[in-house]
């Protein structure tokens, strides 16, 4: 891959995947991420309701041959683990062979997060599969939205979005912090990887949405320059300052985020895989005009 070359997709080509799952603002389908496995696509993602219908009210996993159409092989529910909402979700092979998906889970009554993971020996089973806590979050800082990659060579990495909460009223604001593990489950914190820039579009938040390349390292991340932008971030791509390290800090390129041109111009939690003919393929969630989120796909 010609990571030099990388850049955002054309929103005129985008195709529907996934529609939100009502009209209007805050009916949202997205925060997906995606993986390729023996030539199918497996794409999991959020569905959510507007603030007072339930937020993030489940995750789901779906499988396609061709990166469009899919069906639906597991479905989880926020209630489950007493969560008041969810938010973006992982799913993967792990190396032994079994799968995990990821969530992102909302403590009541609070604007702390934690993540949590479920293993299965197949994805059909998510639902009834083995639960654990792979990043607790703390007192002070909550912790959601992670991008993890499985690498033969080095490893479990995982890149997660941290907000802040010793600032009543201010805990919106985010950065992107790297991590390891040996196993998924247990993690080690190395540090802030990716910060919002005073003056810039990502001036409020920087969250990394997705990892195109892990050697030389480049992401795909979300920002947003105010409080007033929170739900509507828009993506811009960033690359390691240095060579080989994928817990390198990053600097974002020069140039405009990718907006939809509709409604609150939310453009976000971009994802990508390469599929088996070798193209590129993205996923967004992508506002509408009637400020409702669709789940989309483009080809680079």
């Amino acid at each position: 891959m010609d990571t030099a070359a990388i850049t955002l997709p054309d929103l005129d080509r985008a195709e529907v995947v996934v529609p939100a799952p009502d009209g209007g603002p805050g009916n949202w389908a997205g925060a997906a991420s995606a993986a390729v496995v023996d030539d199918h696509v497996y794409l999991t993602y959020r569905v959510r309701r507007p603030l007072n219908a339930g937020r993030g009210v489940s995750t789901v996993v779906a499988r396609s041959r061709d990166g469009v159409h899919f069906e639906t092989v597991s479905e989880v529910w926020r209630k489950e683990f007493g969560a008041e909402s969810f938010e973006r979700p992982v799913v993967l092979r792990a190396p032994d062979g079994t799968w995990r998906l990821y969530v992102s889970c909302a403590t009541p009554d609070s604007k702390h997060w934690w993540i949590e993971a479920i293993d299965a020996d197949r994805p059909e089973d998510f639902e009834t599969g083995r639960r654990s806590v792979a990043l607790s979050g703390s007192d002070t800082v909550a912790v959601k939205d992670p991008v993890i990659v499985v690498d033969d060579r080095s490893g479990w990495h995982a890149w997660i979005c941290e907000h802040p909460l010793t600032e009543a009223g201010h805990e919106d604001r985010m950065t992107t912090a790297y991590h390891r593990s040996d196993d998924g489950l247990v993690w080690e914190r190395r540090g802030t990887v990716l910060a919002p820039r005073p003056g810039a579009w990502d001036a409020r938040g920087a969250r990394v949405s997705d990892v195109v390349s892990l050697d030389p390292l480049v992401v795909l991340y979300d920002g947003r320059p105010r409080a007033e932008d929170n739900w509507h971030e828009t993506t811009g791509v960033a690359r390691a300052t240095t060579p080989g390290d994928p817990g390198s800090v990053l600097l974002a390129d020069d140039a405009e985020p990718l907006r939809s041109p509709y409604s609150d111009g939310a453009c976000r939690y971009a994802a990508s895989v390469t599929m088996p003919d070798g193209t590129l393929r993205y996923y967004l969630e992508l506002a509408r005009p009637d400020g409702a989120h669709d789940l989309v796909t483009i080809t680079a």
